[in-house]
């Protein structure tokens, strides 16, 4: 490779959400998390078309340093956890659905470092052979915790009031999450903001719960089995990332991770 190449920012993919805009099916990212990936991970993002199948697996990893799950206002299709049938009003995103979950599995496989947020962490456990509540917030608590509450977002609220602060999570002992944030977080809790109506019921086998929220709500995984950077949170650390410690560290590790990955593609 030429110097020019190898001096290069790392490339992080984004798979697109599919939704409809006037009519027409479109692909699409939220500004705030490429604006998190550029600005707080120091990677180059880039907009993955939702397109499934080995071909395009091969083809992300050509190019890609890295991949980032965003959050979306669809849900993943019941059937790929042995779920019950949706309701017809819960919002979809089949095309998503196809191209990501086989893409988790070959980060894994392949080591390419892997951050997944909201949607994206719980793409990461169905993925991996895990289960969601499609409706946390009817769901009842574990044995001696408290009840539930309701994890979605305000949406009468303007977006300030959606991504505010909204509950603690408590980070597990020992855990990876707790070792990566141990200068940002000593207390080993933190405020996180919360706009999520499914989460993770069944953690996929191999999968650490490295953060659960005060119902016992998991909120953070690690896939220690990847050679890579493999981690999902349930809250939003795109949002406001600069001024925000935890945030920041979670992504400049990702980006760490990804330049690291990098390197060592461009020297085979």
């Amino acid at each position: 490779m030429t110097g020019e190449s190898s001096a290069r920012q790392a490339v992080v993919g984004i798979p697109c959400d599919v939704q409809q805009v006037r009519n027409y099916p479109t692909h699409g990212v939220v500004e705030q998390y490429i604006a998190a990936l550029s600005d707080c991970a120091g990677v180059f993002p880039v907009l993955l078309p939702a397109r499934a199948g080995e071909e395009a697996i091969a083809e992300i990893f050509s190019f890609c340093d890295g991949i980032f799950l965003s959050g979306a206002p669809s849900n993943v299709h019941p059937r790929h956890y042995d779920g019950a049938l949706p309701p017809l009003d819960m919002k979809l995103d089949p095309q998503r659905d196809a191209c990501v979950l086989p893409l988790i599995r070959a980060c894994i496989e392949r080591g390419v470092p892997l951050f997944c947020v909201c949607r994206g962490i719980q793409e990461l456990n169905v993925a991996l052979g895990g289960t969601l509540h499609p409706h946390l917030h009817e769901t009842a608590a574990s044995e001696g915790a408290a009840p539930r509450f309701d994890h979605r977002e305000d949406k009468t609220a303007d977006l300030e009031g959606k991504f505010a602060p909204a509950h603690d999570v408590e980070l597990t002992p020992g855990g990876f999450l707790a070792s990566l944030l141990a200068a940002e977080a000593p207390e080993m809790h933190f405020r996180v903001n919360s706009l999520h109506g499914q989460g993770i019921a069944a953690p996929a086998p191999g999968a650490s719960c490295e953060a659960h929220a005060e119902d016992g709500t998991i909120e953070a995984l690690h896939i220690p089995a990847s050679p890579a950077f493999a981690l999902g949170v349930q809250w939003h650390p795109e949002w406001r990332c600069a001024e925000n410690p935890i945030s920041r560290r979670l992504f400049a590790a990702f980006g760490d991770a990804a330049r690291e990955y990098r390197r060592q593609r461009i020297a085979l």
